[in-house]
Formats: C-alpha cells, sequence, structure tokens
C-alpha cells in the first residue's frame, strides 16, 4: 500500500495482464457478523483484509466472538445468539456495514454499548434506523448530534407485535441491518415494512442470499415487506467463500475498455468474480457494454478489451450500481458526448457527499459538470487539465480518478492521500500498475549522484520512500558485483569474469535491504571491503556496460530514485531532476567514523578521511564514466545539513518540475 501524502500517476499509455481481486467488503462484513451470531464454527475463505473489516473483527472480538486469522482465512466461533460481553465502547472507523448492523444487533440483543467512528461517520445519518429500532422498544441514545452517531446502547423492553416500518430511500444499510438481526428475536413472525422506494436494491439482494446461507429464509413482497419467519436461528455453513468485489472490479473493467493494449496482452482478465456473481455491482458490464466496451464472462471471471473508442456517452438510471456507478463518470470523460447518471441520491450520504466530490474533482480536469440532488451530468474535455484530485478520505474516489491518468494531453495525475483505498481494496495502486504500461520516459526519474559517504543513499531512500516511488542503490550493484564474483571464484581483475557475472545479477531491492536471490547481504555489501571491491570493479568498461542494462530497468511505474556517481550523466540522462550531494571530506569521513564505531569496527578519522580522498581522485579520473555533475544537477551540500533539511530540499526542488 502507498502510504504517501501523494502519489503521482504518470501519464499511462496502455494496459493488459491479470488481476486477483480482494474479497467484497459487502459481502466479507455481513458474513463477519452472520458467523458471529451462528451456533457453531464456521471458516470464511478468501476474507477482505482491509480498514472495514479489521474493525468489524475487532468489534467482534469485543463482544467475545473468538476469531483465528489466517491469511486471508478466518474461523470463527459462533456465539449462538447470545453476547458473552455485554458491556463495550466500540469503534467502527468509517465502515457503515460495521455501524449498522452491529447498532441493530446490539440494540435487540441488550447491553451498555457505546459505538463511534471517524468524523465522517458522525456525518452519516443513521437516525431512520434508529427510530425503527426504538418502535420495537430498543434503548438507544445520540451521544451527538440526534440521527447521527456516536450512539449510547442500553437494555429495552422489546415489543415485536407490529410490523416494523424503516425508510428505504435514503440507505439500504438500514433495512439490511434489520433483517441480519431481527432473527435474533424471531419468536413470532416479523414483517419489515418500507417506506418509500427502497434504494441500493442488489445490496438487499446479497444480504437475503447470505441469509439464506446462515439458515434463515426472509420471505418477501416486491421490495416493500420483508417477513422473517418464527423459529428463525442461525446456523453456520461450515465454510464459505468471499467472492472477488464487484465494485472493485469496475475499475479495471473500465481499464479494459479505455486503455490501449499492451504489447504481447490480450486485454484485461479480472479474477475472482464473473457471471456468477450474487453482487449487484456485476451489472456494471452491462453499463460498460453500452458504453463500448468489449467483455467475456465466465462463473468466476471477466475478460475486458476496447471496443468503441472513444466511449459511447450514455444516460443511465444507476439505482441498480449505486458503488460502481462512480466508476462510470470517469469513463464519461473519454465518451463522445455528455453522460448522465441518474438515481444516485445516496451518493450524498456515503464516506463523502460523492456527487459533490466527483463534481469538483471532474471539473479540475476539464470537463463540464453539471449535479443535481440525484444526479450527475459530465461532458468530457475540450482540453485535458491536471491536478491535485482531493479523495476526501473516499477510498471509491481516489480509485476512480487513477483512471484520469489514460488522457490523450499525456498528464500525470496526483492522487493525494492515496492510502484511503485501504478500506477496501490495500493494493490497489500496485494492481493498476502491474497491468498499466507507458512509455520509459514517462516514468519520472530522480538521480541523486555525489562521492563516497556523501550520504546519497540516505537522502535517495528517504526521497523515494516520501514519494512512493522505487529506489535503486547503484553502487550496491557494484558492491553486490564484487561480492557475486567472489562467491564464484572470479577474481576482481578478470574484466570478462566479472561483467559475466553482473549481467545476470539476481538483485532486488526492499527498501534499504538488498537481496541477492532469496539471500539479505545488506550488511555484507556495506563493509569497507565491500566498498573496496566496488571501486575496482566499477573501473571496468565491459562490468558497466553489463549493469547499464540492469539498472535502466528499475525505471518503473510510478517512479524511481536512483543513487550512484554517474545516474544523471550516464545511466539517465534524461531525468527530470538531478542532484549532485557534496559534502567536505573531513564531514564525510566524521559520519563514516561514527558509523564504523557504532558498529564495534575500529577506525580513525584521518585514516578514514585520506581513504575518502583517494576513492575521490580515482572515480573523478577513471576513463569510463567519471564522477562529476551532470550539467544541469543542482548541486547541494550536506556538511552542515541534517538528513531532514536535505530530504525537504529536494522535495521542494521535485515539486517546482512538477505541473501540479
Amino acid at each position: 500500500m502507498f502510504d504517501t501524502e501523494f502519489l503521482d500517476i504518470p501519464a499511462l499509455t496502455g494496459a493488459g495482464g491479470s488481476v486477483h481481486l480482494p474479497g467484497s467488503k459487502s459481502i466479507s462484513n455481513r458474513v463477519l457478523l452472520l458467523a458471529a451470531l451462528s451456533e457453531g464454527r464456521t471458516t470464511v475463505h478468501d476474507l477482505l483484509a482491509s480498514d472495514d473489516t479489521a474493525v468489524m473483527l475487532a468489534a467482534l472480538r469485543q463482544l467475545g466472538c473468538t476469531v483465528a486469522q489466517s491469511g486471508n482465512s478466518a474461523v470463527i466461533d459462533g456465539l449462538g445468539g447470545q453476547l458473552a460481553q455485554r458491556q463495550a465502547r466500540l469503534y467502527l472507523g468509517n465502515a457503515g456495514t460495521a455501524m449498522r448492523p452491529l447498532t441493530a444487533a446490539l440494540a435487540l440483543l441488550g447491553g451498555d454499548f457505546e459505538l463511534s467512528g471517524v468524523p465522517r461517520m458522525h456525518e452519516r445519518p443513521i437516525g431512520d434506523l434508529v427510530n425503527a429500532l426504538r418502535g420495537l422498544g430498543c434503548a438507544i441514545d445520540y451521544l451527538g448530534e440526534d440521527g447521527f452517531p456516536p450512539l449510547r446502547i442500553r437494555t429495552g423492553q422489546l415489543t415485536l407485535d407490529a410490523p416494523i416500518r424503516v425508510r428505504g430511500d435514503v440507505s439500504s444499510q438500514f433495512l439490511t441491518a434489520l433483517l441480519l438481526a431481527l432473527p435474533l428475536v424471531a419468536a413470532r413472525d416479523i414483517h419489515i415494512d418500507v417506506v418509500g422506494e427502497l434504494i441500493s436494491k442488489p445490496y438487499v439482494e446479497i444480504t437475503l442470499n447470505l441469509l439464506a446461507r446462515f439458515g434463515i429464509t426472509v420471505q418477501r413482497e416486491g421490495w416493500q415487506r420483508f417477513t422473517i419467519p418464527a423459529g428463525s436461528r442461525y446456523r453456520s455453513p461450515g465454510e464459505i467463500h468471499v467472492e472477488g468485489d464487484a465494485s472493485s472490479a469496475s475499475y479495471f473493467i473500465a481499464l479494459g475498455a479505455i486503455a490501449a493494449g499492451a504489447t504481447g496482452q490480450n486485454g484485461i482478465e479480472i479474477a475472482g468474480v464473473g457471471a456468477d456473481s450474487i453482487q449487484g455491482d456485476i451489472r456494471f458490464v452491462e453499463a460498460a457494454r453500452m458504453m463500448g466496451a468489449h467483455i467475456a464472462s465466465t462463473p468466476n471471471t471477466l475478460r475486458i478489451s476496447r471496443g468503441a473508442w472513444p466511449l459511447k456517452a450514455i444516460t443511465l438510471d444507476c439505482n441498480h450500481i449505486p458503488d460502481a456507478a462512480m466508476t462510470l463518470a470517469v469513463m464519461a470523460l473519454y465518451a463522445d458526448g455528455t453522460t448522465t447518471l441518474s438515481n444516485i441520491a445516496s451518493w450524498r450520504v456515503k464516506e463523502t457527499d460523492r456527487i459533490a466530490a466527483m463534481a469538483c474533482e471532474l471539473r479540475k480536469l476539464g470537463a463540464g459538470v453539471e449535479e443535481g440532488a440525484d444526479y450527475i451530468r459530465i461532458t468530457p474535455p475540450i482540453q485535458w487539465r491536471t491536478a491535485p484530485i482531493h479523495t476526501y478520505d473516499d477510498h471509491r474516489v481516489a480509485m476512480c480518478f487513477s483512471l484520469a491518468a489514460f488522457n490523450p494531453a499525456r498528464l500525470p495525475v496526483r492522487i493525494l492521500d492515496p492510502k484511503c483505498v485501504a478500506k477496501t481494496f490495500p493494493d490497489y495502486f500496485e494492481a493498476l500498475f502491474s497491468v498499466s504500461v507507458t512509455e520509459r520516459r514517462l516514468i519520472p526519474v530522480i538521480c541523486v549522484d555525489g562521492p563516497t559517504a556523501s550520504g546519497k543513499g540516505t537522502l535517495a531512500a528517504l526521497v523515494a520512500h516520501r514519494l512512493g516511488y522505487h529506489y535503486l542503490d547503484s553502487g550496491a550493484l557494484y558492491r553486490l558485483t564484487a561480492f557475486a564474483a567472489g562467491r564464484a571464484g572470479v577474481t576482481l581483475d578478470d574484466e570478462a569474469g566479472v561483467a559475466a557475472v553482473a549481467r545476470t545479477l539476481p538483485v532486488r531491492f526492499q527498501g534499504e535491504q538488498v537481496f541477492l536471490g532469496q539471500d539479505d547481504v545488506s550488511d555484507a555489501i556495506r563493509s569497507e571491503a565491500a566498498g573496496m571491491a566496488a571501486s575496482r570493479v566499477s573501473v571496468h568498461p565491459a562490468v558497466r556496460d553489463a549493469l547499464t542494462e540492469l539498472q535502466r530497468g528499475f525505471r518503473q511505474l510510478p517512479g524511481l530514485v536512483a543513487d550512484g556517481r554517474d545516474m544523471g550523466t550516464v545511466i539517465f540522462p534524461d531525468a527530470a531532476l538531478k542532484i549532485f550531494l557534496t559534502a567536505s571530506a573531513r564531514h564525510r569521513a566524521e559520519r563514516r567514523h561514527k558509523q564504523l564505531i557504532s558498529k564495534g569496527i575500529p577506525a580513525t578519522i584521518a585514516a578514514i578521511e585520506q581513504d575518502l580522498e583517494a576513492r575521490d581522485a580515482r572515480d573523478m579520473s577513471r576513463q569510463s564514466a567519471p564522477l562529476k555533475p551532470a550539467d544541469d544537477a543542482r548541486p547541494l551540500d550536506n556538511s552542515e545539513l541534517s538528513i531532514e533539511k536535505s530530504v525537504a530540499q529536494v522535495l521542494d526542488w521535485w515539486q517546482g518540475t512538477r505541473p501540479f
């Protein structure tokens, strides 16, 4: 997951390959609660690992439920419809799929509970559900503004002899919460009457399907009356598999419809969800086809490729795909004409006011946008613009706008707070980059060159971390080459032999760790002897040639920070920003002395300084790629600067190269 302040996505030119979806959030949290309320043990497979499921699991544990997790599976020992703990303070983040059902279940079972979440959760309405529960005799108090969490739940006196009325035109989660909770107290038939038009019907379909899996067959009359039979009791199905998330599939369906194919790839294949899905958002496939996408479906896979181009503008009632419809708003940027998405009033009471949020961010890109109480109308940009996309702590806003990187103007897109995707799809951006391609020149590179012990490795690694970019320690490659040559019994003066080792170097960087194959050799190659060996092999032109293409291969999405002595002059001469990091030999010697002493290695500052000066002279005088700043490099003398100030300076310079 990209845990950065922002993520810059370069202009993308094509896509192809396979994506395996995480489990459905809607199914995951419903199944977790049903398993906890049931008799018996339930093993849940393919469970979504996300913020929303994490808060549900934490809440169930607080309520006395035993949960054992292993990978993407969880084994839950059900409570048999009774709570082991009747007093708790539950923090539920921004998870409506946890707040609403738990409110209903705890109010009916009784106890002393406080339910709260993030500030946005305290702005999401729950009054209609609370009113319905109070009508049954449940004791629920508002701890803040009436109609909104946080809530206090106490033991009430239940009366279940009259039909329960609940509004359906604000959120289907109110009805879902009652459907999940009322079987706990169904000594007699319980009727639920929906007042007004029920929105987001597909999510109620999911609820009914899962209730049946856990032994509850709900009878319904259209979408207006639901009956829970007397004597209903939850029973574990033993094992249950969570489908891949159909809402998350929408981004990759859109990707296949928007992006030109990648060389050697036939569109996008999505594994984990298909024609047999119980999720309403699978009907996004129909909308994408209307816009021109070619889509083939099997029971558990989808394959998408670009069809009509530009896409076709559509007018669509989106009540059946409320979450996935957001993706259509970004697809509309690539359509021929104006797209209208209606019956989306529920967007306004989600993680943010999604109609307002989408309208604001689409306008930033140059689109014409008209918004109403329950609709949005989008006309593609006449001239594309780029801007930082504010994500409102809303995972779907972040994922939708990543698709704007395929714009025809070849403009990058900045996504603010990319980690908000953790709510449902923590590895979304990694998945996007794994199937996206672009021209090599469009992938940004920052080069940090400089003499030995100038601190370029530390600086480059920190800058890479702050930007979410890949990191290349070119010096480590030379150290690795020397190390691997020694392992292979090749002398360092054997230019051809060392070059042969370099060509097949199985190197991998993981943060500041360096792996040779499966071996972590970070400490082994950072010794003084390894540094001297690296200088010896770096003078061989054949070795440098062998490593050049290897180094250039690290230029991958979303970007790269490379440190070394010829990154800006030889390896990446087109880098967007080049830094030449310097410090006096004395300062560098003092820093290196501290490092060595901390590791228990005896050394003197004078000897280290003398060695550094000798290395500088050797590196600057070598015939192949001598150490020198690139003509357009920015000098940065960090003799008197802390690493934090050095990083801040580089990031400031970097921001000056960006179009945002």
